[in-house]
């Protein structure tokens, strides 16, 4: 019997990687030893210490990786992904009514390189005309480093300011939290992925720019077929180097595991998998606007989305030229 590659893989736990969890696919060649870390723990520990062989990562950090060391490969697998008209929240006093409003203001963003906060800026300079150089960001932690959780972890160390645009980003005083700052107007806005807490406490403070996101984002997608892409997979560079096979391998593991995932929307509609009592109502709604296949993995599908983001990353002073989506992935999956 030929022995297996081993490989650990670093990724939270998705419905649509479970059956990579639980073994129910197993990836030939491979030996899997899954470890299920919250996202941000995951991109710190791979980003500052290289420490998994194969790790979910942000996809703001691994384009940007491509212009320093390129300590990783990617393989067109997108675990995580979102719309984004909800994650813009503004003081009420601000004077923010509409997109246009944030022009000349003070934003907070807890990375100026974050993948959310790079899709917020490039959603509102496409669409509404905000550019990115407009503004002013100030970076930091979302919440109380004192008494934040996992979930509020802030990666300043890994961070990704713009080198290649004249654009104004301040780093928060130490003790400061984006979220009360917010509050107490000390910012005008804030982009953020995880909703801030000043947002539950004080609901007569802060609230959201958009309070029709839903309708937006649907919107958004039927315009421009854009799924915002958030979290990628990726392999360690020098484990890719010594076993490419492993990247097809992998490929159609996940994409297997996404098939599993998705068979439940449409087949156990006798029994309820998650706590949702509308659930299947909703995952009709959501093909009704976006298709069945709404989460696609591979290349070809995902070609615009990615070129896009390529773009917002240019557009934004983080990286400096455009490249093209093909030179993201391992050679062996880009026909995918």
């Amino acid at each position: 019997m030929v022995e297996k590659t081993r490989l650990t893989l670093a990724c939270w736990s998705y419905d649509r990687t479970m059956a990579l969890y639980d073994g129910t696919v197993k990836p030939e060649g491979i030996e899997l030893n899954y470890l299920t870390l919250w996202p941000q723990e995951t991109f710190y520990r791979m980003l500052k210490y290289k420490e998994f062989d194969v790790a979910e990562l942000s996809f703001g950090a691994y384009v940007a990786s491509l212009f320093e060391d390129k300590p990783f490969v990617a393989i067109p697998v997108f675990p995580s992904r979102s719309f984004r008209h909800n994650s813009i929240y503004v003081n009420v006093n601000s004077g923010i009514k509409e997109p246009q409003d944030l022009i000349g203001k003070r934003v907070g963003v807890p990375e100026y390189r974050q993948t959310a906060a790079v899709w917020i800026k490039g959603i509102l300079s496409d669409i509404y005309g905000v550019k990115p150089e407009s503004v002013t960001y100030y970076t930091g932690p979302l919440e109380d480093p004192a008494k934040r959780r996992r979930y509020f972890t802030v990666l300043a160390e890994t961070d990704v300011l713009p080198k290649y645009k004249d654009i104004k980003v301040t780093r928060i005083p130490n003790g400061k939290n984006l979220s009360d700052m917010l509050a107490n107007g000390e910012i005008d806005a804030l982009y953020s992925a995880l909703v801030p807490s000043s947002f539950k406490n004080y609901p007569e403070k802060v609230v959201r720019l958009f309070r029709n996101y839903r309708e937006l984002e649907a919107d958004y997608f039927k315009k421009t077929r854009i799924f915002p892409i958030m979290h990628v997979i990726v392999i360690r560079r020098d484990v890719y180097e010594n076993n490419r096979w492993i990247a097809r391998s992998l490929y159609k593991a996940f994409e297997e595991a996404k098939n599993i995932a998705f068979e439940k929307f449409t087949t156990a509609t006798g029994t309820l998998h998650y706590a949702l009592p509308w659930l299947f109502d909703h995952y009709e709604e959501t093909v009704n606007v976006m298709g069945e296949d709404y989460w696609p993995y591979g290349l070809k599908k995902n070609y615009h989305t990615i070129e896009t983001f390529i773009r917002y990353m240019y557009e934004q002073g983080i990286i400096p030229n455009p490249i093209k989506p093909e030179d993201l992935f391992a050679k062996e999956v880009t026909d995918t």
